[in-house]
C-alpha cells in the first residue's frame, strides 16, 4: 500500500505519495483530488504524485474573503510548488484544472517540465456546460443538484453506476459561492491566441464520448500547441483517468518515459536523483 500524506497549504489540503519528478494533478470545476485516485499506485513508485484539492473544492478551506479563479487556483498550485521545495514539474490538468494548468505554464514556465491536458478545452468549457446554463441550474436547483447532474452527463456509455455514485458525493462538496465564482472564470477564460506561447512536451487526452468538453476542444489544444501529441480514450466521456484508467495510465507512462525519463538518462540523472 502506497504511503500517502496529506498537507494543508494555504487553502489547499494536498494528497502526496512516492519520490521522484514531481507529477502535480489538478482537478476540474467541483470536483476533487479523488478523482486522480488510480493514478495513485500506478505512478508513486517513479515519481512524486501530487494531488491538489483545489481551495473552496473536496476538504480543502473555503474562506469567504479570497477569490475562485482560473487566476487565483494557478497562484495557489504556485504556492504549492514552493511549500513542496518543486522547482519544475510534469503539470496534469483535468477539465477546468486543465484551464489552471495553461494558465500557470503560460506565467510559469521555468516550472513546467511537460504539460496534459485531459478533457481540456482552450476557451470555456463545451456548450453542454456553459456559465448561463450552470448558474441558471445553481439558481433552480441548488449548487449540489446541478453538480451532480453534470455529473450524469459526464461519464461515458461504459462507466458504473458505483463509479458515478462516487463522483457525485465527491461534487456535492463545493458550496454555492465557490462554483458561481469558478465557473464565471472559467467561462472567461481563453488562451486561444496563446497556445504557441506553450513550448513544453504536451499530452493532450479526451474520451471519445466527452459532452462536457468535446474531443474537437482537445483537436484545438493539439493544433494549437507545437509540441503536442493528442489520444482519443474509447469508451470514456470527461474521466478518461476514471473510466478507463489502465488505458490512460498506460498512455501516461508512453509520455512521461518519453519526454522525462529519457531526457534524465541523456543528462546522466539516475531516478534517485531526480529533483523535486
Amino acid at each position: 500500500m502506497t504511503r500517502i500524506d496529506t498537507l494543508e497549504i494555504g487553502d489547499t489540503v494536498v494528497r502526496v505519495s512516492g519520490s521522484g519528478t514531481p507529477l502535480v494533478f489538478v482537478h476540474g470545476f467541483t470536483t476533487t483530488a479523488e478523482f486522480w485516485r488510480e493514478q495513485v499506485e500506478a505512478f508513486s513508485s517513479r515519481y512524486k504524485v501530487v494531488r491538489i484539492n483545489l481551495p473552496g473544492h473536496g476538504v480543502s478551506p473555503r474562506p469567504q474573503g479570497r477569490g475562485y479563479t482560473v487566476q487565483a487556483f494557478a497562484n495557489d498550485v504556485l504556492d504549492v510548488y514552493r511549500a513542496l521545495d518543486i522547482d519544475k514539474a510534469v503539470l496534469v490538468g483535468l477539465s477546468m484544472g486543465g484551464t489552471v494548468a495553461q494558465s500557470f505554464t503560460l506565467s510559469n514556465p521555468g516550472r513546467v517540465r511537460a504539460l496534459v491536458l485531459v478533457g481540456a478545452t482552450p476557451h470555456g468549457l463545451g456548450q453542454d456546460v456553459n456559465a448561463d446554463n450552470v448558474l441558471k441550474a445553481i439558481d433552480e436547483l441548488g449548487v449540489v443538484t446541478a453538480s451532480q447532474n453534470v455529473i450524469e452527463r459526464s461519464f461515458g456509455r461504459a462507466a458504473s453506476a458505483e463509479l458515478i455514485a462516487f463522483a457525485k458525493q465527491e461534487v456535492a462538496q463545493t458550496p454555492d459561492f465557490v462554483a458561481r465564482n469558478a465557473i464565471a472564470s472559467l467561462n472567461a477564460s481563453d488562451s486561444r491566441h496563446r497556445l504557441g506561447e506553450i513550448r513544453v512536451p504536451t499530452l493532450v487526452v479526451v474520451g471519445n464520448e466527452d459532452v462536457i468538453t468535446p474531443p474537437s476542444e482537445s483537436v484545438v489544444l493539439a493544433r494549437g500547441i507545437t509540441d503536442s501529441r493528442l489520444e482519443v480514450v474509447a469508451e470514456a466521456g470527461h474521466f478518461p483517468m476514471l473510466e478507463q484508467p489502465e488505458v490512460f495510465n498506460r498512455v501516461l507512462d508512453e509520455f512521461l518515459v518519453t519526454n522525462i525519463s529519457q531526457s534524465d538518462q541523456m543528462r546522466g540523472i539516475a531516478p534517485s536523483q531526480q529533483a523535486v
